[in-house]
């Protein structure tokens, strides 16, 4: 084989090689990505799902309250 071939040989599997790496790193960090959006969804959704509770259990409390109190609108400005 001439020299000019062995570098075109070379240069063409280092090529290869580079670009298959490259495409792999590049599925990984898509990967990554992806699931880190998963585990923000699913934080969303606990905090969410905390938030509702709470209004709940104040709205339970508030309806408790009206019921053994007498409560006005004292926004009403009169």
């Amino acid at each position: 084989m001439s020299r000019a071939s062995k570098i075109t040989l070379l240069s063409t599997i280092l090529g290869t090689a580079g670009v298959v790496a490259f495409v792999h790193w590049a599925q990984t960090a898509e990967q990554a990505a992806m699931h880190a959006g998963v585990v923000r969804d699913m934080e969303h959704q606990r905090i969410k799902r905390e938030r509702q509770a709470d209004f709940d259990m104040q709205r339970q409390l508030e309806e408790e309250y009206k019921k053994v109190q007498t409560v006005r609108d004292s926004t009403s400005g009169a």
